[in-house]
């Protein structure tokens, strides 16, 4: 699954192109309007791919491109009505990575999506985990949320337990499993501990703690991690 960030004026585009890709498996995040993204170019680096339109409200979608390359190298999509080839040198030189004509076809789209997404992500699989709407960062020790783009930071020992839940998921970790992968021997945690940081994730991560949908109590055994897609 990948975070994707779609800029696309048009409602009834928006919400197809969202809607497939969702399909897809990946999590879509819009905007509406040029002004409302240029607001948060500097932290596009959360996304995989942005998909953005060149004609927008306020600000336009070249503009979002240079002002999102000060910051990021993210992958870059253009779509336009104008689809001539000086357009697309232009969109190019701006630094976006690939740029398709409306209308068009809604498989070639995901297509160029896939391939850009796969660039993205090529020798990165365990630098990042998406939880839900958020995305922990393995080298920054960051959480930040796709909606808000609020960031919060966390320790290196939230980080492990986060890695280790993302290579087990969907499989039961009895605590002692915990406790020598994440603390090992020259510790002496008690499994309280990892309780602890069960519930701090839930407040971080879930919309209703008391009903986890991705960090799970297993009686008298453990925890087990799910990420629905």
């Amino acid at each position: 699954m990948s975070f994707i960030c779609l800029i696309e004026d048009e409602k009834s585009l928006s919400d197809m192109i969202q809607m497939n890709l969702e399909m897809e498996g990946h999590k879509v995040y819009s905007f509406k309007n040029g002004l409302e993204a240029m607001k948060v170019a500097n932290k596009m680096d959360i996304y995989q791919l942005i998909i953005l339109d060149v004609m927008l409200p306020e600000v336009s979608g070249l503009d979002i491109c240079k002002e999102i390359r000060k910051y990021s190298s993210v992958p870059i999509l253009f779509l336009s009505a104008k689809g001539t080839t000086e357009d697309r040198i232009t969109g190019l030189k701006l630094g976006a990575n690939d740029y398709l004509s409306k209308p068009f076809d809604l498989e070639e789209l995901l297509l160029r999506v896939s391939i850009l997404v796969g660039k993205s992500s090529m020798g990165e699989e365990m630098s990042a985990l998406i939880i839900g709407n958020k995305k922990v960062d393995f080298y920054t020790f960051e959480v930040t949320d796709a909606l808000s783009n609020q960031t919060i930071s966390l320790s290196k020992k939230e980080i492990e337990l986060l890695k280790l839940f993302s290579e087990k998921e969907n499989i039961v970790l009895p605590r002692d499993e915990i406790l020598d992968r994440v603390w090992g021997n020259d510790q002496f945690p008690t499994t309280r501990t990892i309780d602890n940081y069960i519930l701090s994730f839930r407040k971080i991560f879930e919309q209703d703690p008391k009903n986890p949908v991705f960090f799970h109590s297993i009686r008298a055994v453990g925890y087990k991690f799910t990420n629905p897609k």
